[in-house]
């Protein structure tokens, strides 16, 4: 009685994989980015900054304020961010295994998609559909990239 065999042990995950895909799918709904398109990016590490800011909350930078219309510029990490078609597509065929997530720097979601399965495949079905609407982010919370 005392003794966990492997099928409790991949049962166990698998329902940890769709708890985890659940709360991260509640994230992704509730998530309140700012419509304004008068935004800046970080010319430190890239991030993306409400035009309000004086600092990055991501390094700490220090915003210049005094020239803002080179800050209004697009974001000068543009080709850092992952494409969109490649996100989806890896998703598509190998969501189950968590390859987009990888792909996008996501490594700890990714490992975890990789023991669960990606939740028996709702965790990639909830990422594909982010995916298509366009609110799936990287690593470092910048949306996908369409070329």
């Amino acid at each position: 009685m005392g003794n966990i065999g492997f099928q409790e042990i991949l049962i166990i995950l698998f329902f940890l994989g769709i708890i985890f895909g659940i709360v991260m799918l509640i994230k992704t709904v509730t998530n309140t980015k700012s419509t304004n398109n008068n935004y800046m990016f970080c010319s430190n590490c890239g991030q993306q900054i409400d035009d309000s800011s004086s600092f990055c909350l991501k390094c700490g930078a220090a915003i210049n304020i005094t020239n803002q219309s080179t800050t209004y510029t697009d974001n000068p990490y543009e080709d850092a961010r992952f494409d969109w078609l490649t996100t989806a597509l890896l998703c598509f065929f190998l969501g189950g295994l968590g390859v987009h997530s990888f792909y996008t720097k996501k490594t700890g979601i990714g490992v975890f998609q990789l023991l669960t399965l990606g939740g028996c495949g709702i965790w990639a079905l909830i990422d594909f559909i982010t995916i298509l609407t366009g609110s799936f982010t990287d690593g470092n919370g910048n949306t996908l990239h369409k070329k």
